[in-house]
C-alpha cells in the first residue's frame, strides 16, 4: 500500500535539506567510497559516514542497509512511526533499519529524483524472494542513456521495475503507461514516482503487451528480464520463457503497438549457438518486425562468465545450493550447444518505408553518450546507405559526417601507406580501414561537389582508369555512408 502523501513529501523534504542527492552523496563519501560503493562494496562509505551526521544517517539507512540509532534517525527529520507504519523502516530496540532500499538518482535534467526498491542482496542476506524488486543500477542508466531523446506523445515503459525509466521518461512524454507483471513492482515505483514528483502515470498490472492491448504508442522502453536460465526464479530478471524466447517475442511483438513514426528501444540477451551465427539470429527477429531495426551486441560472456554473474546477483556464492545451481545452468546450457550470451542494445523504428533496413553489429568500445541522441542519425544513415542507388550515390553531394581523423601506418620512408584508418571521434566512434580512393573522397567531400568530378580528379592524380572508380565506388561508398562516415548532402 502507498504511505499517505503527506508522508512521502515530508520524506522528500527531507532529503532535499539535508542533501540525500547524487550530488550530495559523492560529495559525503568522497572518490575512493564513492568508486567502491559503485562495485558494491560497502566498507569505505560505512567509514565515511561514521560522523553521525544527518547526511551520513540517510546514507547508511537508506542505501548502505545499516542500522542506524533512532535518536539519529529522529535528529535527521525522519517521521518514525509514519515509517515504521508505511513498512519502511524496522524499530530493532534503540536502532531502526530501512525495510527498503531508498537511493537519490540522476534523470541528466536537474530534478531531483529517488528510486524506492527492496533492499541489495549481499552474501549472508537471506535468499530474495521471487517478488523481488530490483534497484536502479548500471543496466537502468545504459538504457536511460539509449532511449534519451526528444519529446514523445505517448511513452510505455514494459517492465517497469522500481520505476526508474519513468522517471526519464517524465520530461518528454504527454502520456505514460508503466506495466509489470509483478505487483510489489509497481508499489515501489509508485513511490519513486510520488517521491520524484512525478504524477499521473498510469501502471497496469500484467504480462509483456497483454495490458496495453490494442493500443500504440509513440515510445516503447523495456530493460525486460532478459536473463537466460534454464528456470524463472525471480521475476525481476527471468521471465520463464524457453532460451531468449522472451526478447525475441518482444521485438517480434512490438510493431504491432508502434504508433506511426513510433520508435521501440530495448536491452536484451541473445543465445550464441554453436553452428550459427548470433547476427542471423538475431537480425532474423528484426528482419520479421518489417520495421527498421539495429541491434548491437555491447558484450559477450562464455557460459561460465554468465551463470557466476547472476548468482552473484542474487549472492548465492557460497551458499550450499551454489555449486547444484551452477552445476545445472551449466547443463542446460550445454544440452542447448550454448556457445555464449551477447547483450546490447535493440531498436526498432516504423519508418512506414515498403524497403525496411535491418543491420546487426558488434560495438563493444566506449561511444558517446547519450546514445539515443543519435539513434535516428544512425537509423537514417543505415537507410540511406541501404536504399541511395549506385547512380544516385556517384550524383550525390557527401560531406563528412561528425568529426573524422584518418591514421595511416607504413614503413618509415615508404611512399604509400601500408593501411589507412578511418576513426570517428564522437558518436558510435567507429573505425574504417579505407583505400586511397575512399580516403581522398573523405578528405575532398565538402558539398561543393558530386561524387563523379571527384572521383575523376583524384583518378588523375593517381593516374588510374576513371571508369574502373567509377564501377567500383559505389559498393565502398554505401557502407561508409550507413556507417557514418559520410553524409548524402543532396542529390541533384
Amino acid at each position: 500500500m502507498l504511505p499517505p502523501s503527506d508522508l512521502v513529501l515530508r520524506l522528500r523534504d527531507g532529503f532535499a535539506e539535508a542533501g540525500y542527492t547524487i550530488d550530495g552523496v559523492r560529495e559525503r563519501l568522497g572518490d575512493v567510497a564513492a568508486g567502491a560503493l559503485a562495485r558494491e562494496e560497502t566498507v569505505p562509505a560505512l567509514r565515511a559516514t561514521r560522523d553521525g551526521d544527518s547526511l551520513a544517517t540517510l546514507i547508511r539507512l537508506w542505501w548502505l542497509g545499516a542500522p542506524v540509532e533512532a535518536s539519529a534517525a529522529e535528529s535527521a527529520g525522519l517521521p518514525l512511526d509514519g515509517l515504521a507504519e508505511a513498512g519502511l523502516i524496522v524499530r530493532l530496540g534503540d536502532t531502526v533499519r530501512a525495510g527498503v532500499h531508498l537511493q537519490p538518482w540522476d534523470t541528466g535534467t536537474g530534478d531531483l529524483a529517488w528510486v524506492v526498491s527492496d533492499r541489495k542482496v549481499r552474501p549472508g542476506d537471506p535468499a530474495l524472494r521471487p517478488d523481488h524488486v530490483v534497484g536502479a543500477g548500471g543496466a537502468s542508466a545504459n538504457l536511460a542513456q539509449f532511449a534519451a531523446g526528444g519529446r514523445a506523445g505517448r511513452a510505455l515503459d514494459l517492465g517497469t521495475g522500481c520505476g526508474v525509466q519513468v522517471l526519464h521518461l517524465a520530461g518528454r512524454a504527454d502520456e505514460i503507461v508503466a506495466t509489470d507483471v509483478n505487483g510489489r513492482a509497481l508499489e515501489l515505483a509508485r513511490l519513486s514516482w510520488l517521491l520524484s514528483g512525478v504524477c499521473g502515470v498510469d501502471a497496469r498490472e500484467g504480462s509483456m503487451y497483454d495490458p496495453v492491448d490494442g493500443e500504440l504508442f509513440d515510445l516503447v522502453v523495456s530493460n525486460p528480464p532478459f536473463v537466460i536460465s534454464p528456470a524463472g526464479r525471480f521475476s525481476y530478471r527471468e521471465s520463464g520463457f524457453q532460451g531468449d524466447d522472451f526478447c525475441r517475442d518482444l521485438v517480434r511483438r512490438t510493431p504491432r503497438h508502434l504508433a506511426q513514426d513510433g520508435h521501440g528501444r530495448f536491452l536484451a540477451n541473445w543465445l550464441h549457438v554453436k553452428g550459427e551465427d548470433w547476427r542471423d539470429r538475431v537480425g532474423g527477429w528484426l528482419t520479421e518486425t518489417g520495421c527498421d531495426g539495429w541491434a548491437v551486441q555491447r558484450d559477450v560472456q562464455d557460459p561460465a562468465e554468465y551463470v557466476e554473474l547472476w548468482l552473484r546477483d542474487s549472492a548465492e556464492q557460497g551458499t550450499a545450493a551454489y555449486r547444484e545451481r551452477y552445476d545445472e545452468w551449466l547443463s542446460w546450457f550445454e544440452s542447448l550447444d550454448v556457445t555464449g550470451i551477447g547483450f546490447g542494445w535493440i531498436a526498432l523504428h516504423d519508418s512506414g518505408s515498403m524497403d525496411p533496413v535491418v543491420r546487426v553489429e558488434e560495438l563493444t568500445h566506449r561511444v558517446e553518450l547519450p546514445v539515443g541522441e543519435y539513434v535516428d542519425d544512425v537509423l537514417g544513415a543505415i537507410g540511406t546507405g541501404h536504399r541511395i542507388s549506385d547512380e544516385d550515390l556517384l550524383d550525390a553531394y557527401l560531406t563528412v559526417a561528425g568529426e573524422l581523423v584518418e591514421e595511416r601506418t607504413g614503413v618509415p620512408g615508404a611512399e604509400d601507406p601500408s593501411r589507412i584508418v578511418l576513426r570517428q571521434t564522437r558518436g558510435l566512434c567507429r573505425t574504417a580501414t579505407v583505400g586511397t580512393v575512399e580516403a581522398a573522397l573523405a578528405g575532398a567531400c565538402d558539398g561543393d561537389l558530386p561524387v563523379r568530378p571527384l572521383l575523376a580528379a583524384i583518378a588523375e592524380i593517381i593516374d588510374a582508369d576513371p571508369a574502373e572508380l567509377l564501377e567500383r565506388a559505389p559498393g565502398a561508398l554505401r557502407t561508409l555512408v550507413a556507417e557514418g562516415f559520410l553524409r548524402v548532402a543532396n542529390t541533384r
